[in-house]
């Protein structure tokens, strides 16, 4: 049976193979790619993503969800969003999520991310959930903070790319953080 989380104007989804053309269409996007490796972001590059994530479907325990985030009102694919734990005994797991740039601003990431915060607090029971984003990428950082993450530390010139050093941003949330907030 395929994982479903509702929001108020969302659905978060597994992938499926017709969701190939969006997926390719805002990863291609210059926007979208300004905080990432340059790498290829074509047709042969996002099926294989994509198969990737339908193959994390099969595991069973499940340990990796990551998700389709489509509107609720149109049906329309605006971007991917995970939460991902290294085991089935874990009780740490990393989240993250994208979306295609014509989407940003509207709240949609911050409304996947606390979706996915509250299935891993209140479902999976997890003890933590952490996440990174590259330090100039202000509107990630945003929802990070909106969704009661707090910024852990600064990872200086943590990722080389674009012929530069990136400093990354790490963030975490505690399952006491979560039951406090509530």
């Amino acid at each position: 049976m395929p994982f479903v989380l509702r929001t108020s104007r969302l659905l978060l989804r597994d992938f499926l193979p017709g969701d190939l053309g969006s997926l390719a269409a805002y990863r291609q996007d210059p926007l979208y790619q300004r905080y990432l490796p340059a790498r290829p972001a074509g047709d042969a590059d996002s099926r294989e993503l994509l198969e990737r994530f339908i193959g994390w479907q099969e595991e069973e325990p499940r340990t990796r969800f990551q998700l389709a985030i489509v509107l609720s009102s149109s049906g329309e694919l605006i971007g991917s969003a995970g939460l991902r734990r290294r085991a089935p005994d874990s009780l740490v797991a990393d989240l993250g999520f994208e979306l295609a740039p014509s989407f940003w601003g509207h709240g949609y990431a911050t409304e996947a991310a606390r979706a996915l915060v509250e299935y891993g607090f209140s479902e999976l029971r997890l003890h933590r959930i952490h996440a990174h984003c590259i330090a100039e990428n202000d509107a990630s950082a945003r929802v990070l903070e909106r969704v009661g993450m707090r910024k852990e530390g600064v990872m200086r010139d943590h990722e080389f790319f674009r012929e530069r050093w990136w400093d990354v941003h790490w963030y975490g949330m505690l399952e006491s953080d979560f039951l406090e907030a509530r």
